[in-house]
């Protein structure tokens, strides 16, 4: 019935049990800006813009979404701006995606018309 109160200086909690499924979906939408730290156990969709450090299942850049930082994700798919530090399994820059980051990946897929300029590390199996 009565609990002792959570000490305020330390970390939250993170979440156990329930579905921490990679079938989940966060989306920053557009008109969002977001200065930290993001983690997240499914997909986080960027319409808005993103400076700091990302970390989920995956990721996807919205045409109009911007990420700035570093990038960790099983897969990653650009479809607006993306500049820092990404690895990836699977990374994908669509014909729209503008790329100035140093990338660490196993799969690489680039439309074209994609602008990119960085340096690109295939992960050793």
């Amino acid at each position: 019935m009565f609990s002792k109160p959570a000490d305020p200086a330390a970390p939250p909690a993170r979440p156990t049990g329930g579905n921490t499924s990679s079938n989940n979906r966060s989306i920053l939408s557009s008109d969002l800006k977001i200065t930290g730290d993001i983690s997240s156990t499914g997909t986080v969709e960027v319409l808005g813009e993103v400076e700091g450090t990302l970390s989920a299942h995956g990721l996807l850049i919205g045409g109009a979404g911007r990420v700035s930082g570093a990038v960790a994700a099983e897969t990653v798919e650009v479809k607006g701006k993306l500049d820092g530090r990404v690895d990836s399994q699977t990374f994908t820059l669509r014909a729209s995606a503008q790329v100035t980051a140093d990338i660490s990946y196993t799969t690489l897929v680039i439309e074209s018309g994609a602008q990119i300029e960085g340096r690109f590390t295939k992960a050793k199996a």
